[in-house]
């Protein structure tokens, strides 16, 4: 009986044993699950190295008025073209012996000074000055005049006669004036076409235009692209003037132009005709609407063709505002 409570009371102190063991390894594992749960973060301040923003590139500085800066490739013929100027002009305002011999951001007047004085200064307002009081008269004595009475007389007709003579100078003076003024105006209503000539905008309406060749227009005015058209054709048919002018170029000195011509109308409107087999026209030579200027050609092209342009104040514009339909 004794032997059978002690064994009963040995199972028990190993199932408490047990117990208390289990019990005790929650635990631990408890105490471990909540110290790993609530463990502190500690946030660690980034440094942060602020970045400033790379300065914006430097915008290109406006050319000045009636200025070009070189640019890489250019060469005076092109500048010349793309402002409407003769290049001959163009290196003699700029004191240039060759007209080669020019450097990338070289800075040339490309307009004549009469186009730039445009602009005229507001006139300076002088403060208003009052003269002083003048001093009071002198005293004089009267004049005995111990002339003869005819003295007198002969003095009145001369001042007369002078008078009279210079009435008549200065009628004569006016009427000159005057012929002179009306041989001027009629003479500023005839346009001459010459690198002297002044022609008002509105005048370039008046221009007469012609086809400078016969042919299929292959290729129409496209700005940026085409800067006129080009007109299909066969070697050596006839080009001509598609108005009235002269000639302020006859070369080759323009690249992808081949043998050019270049015929001035007015001061702000030139025509272009490109790729000729050969010129018959020299710079300098005044010209009429329909003559013969060149030869149709390829040089410097990839067939026979005009590439023909107007441009106005040096921009290229459509030909179609210009050339009559058919």
């Amino acid at each position: 009986m004794r032997m059978k409570q002690t064994s009963h009371l040995h199972q028990l102190t190993i199932t408490f044993g047990l117990l208390g063991a289990s019990l005790l390894s929650a635990s631990l594992l408890s105490a471990c699950s909540t110290a790993t749960r609530h463990a502190p973060v500690v946030e660690r301040a980034v440094s942060h190295v602020p970045v400033r923003p790379a300065p914006p590139p430097a915008d290109d500085k406006p050319e000045a008025r009636g200025t070009y800066t070189v640019r890489k490739g250019d060469t005076l013929l092109q500048i010349a073209l793309d402002h409407g100027q003769n290049y001959r002009d163009v290196a003699a305002w700029n004191n240039l012996a060759n007209p080669n011999d020019i450097k990338v951001d070289q800075v040339l007047r490309v307009a004549p000074v009469e186009q730039l004085a445009g602009t005229r200064t507001a006139p300076i307002s002088m403060p208003e000055i009052r003269p002083s009081a003048p001093p009071p008269p002198k005293k004089v004595p009267p004049r005995v005049d111990k002339r003869p009475a005819d003295a007198g007389v002969a003095e009145l007709k001369k001042d007369e006669a002078e008078k009279r003579a210079d009435k008549a100078d200065r009628v004569d003076k006016a009427d000159k004036a005057d012929k002179a003024d009306k041989a001027e105006s009629a003479a500023a209503a005839v346009p001459t076409i010459g690198a002297a000539s002044i022609v008002r905008a509105d005048d370039d309406e008046k221009l007469s235009w012609m086809w400078p060749s016969e042919g299929k227009v292959v290729a129409t005015f496209d700005e940026g692209k085409n800067k006129g058209i080009d007109i299909a054709g066969r070697p050596g048919q006839q080009v001509m003037a598609a108005g009235a002018g002269k000639v302020m170029y006859a070369g080759s000195g323009i690249r992808g132009y081949g043998n050019l011509v270049i015929v001035k109308h007015s001061n702000s409107l030139l025509s272009a005709y490109a790729h000729n087999r050969s010129i018959v026209v020299k710079e300098g030579q005044n010209v009429n609407k329909g003559q013969m200027i060149a030869e149709m050609g390829d040089s410097d092209a990839d067939s026979v063709k005009l590439h023909f342009e107007i441009r106005q104040q040096g921009k290229p514009v459509d030909p179609s505002r210009f050339l009559p339909t058919r």
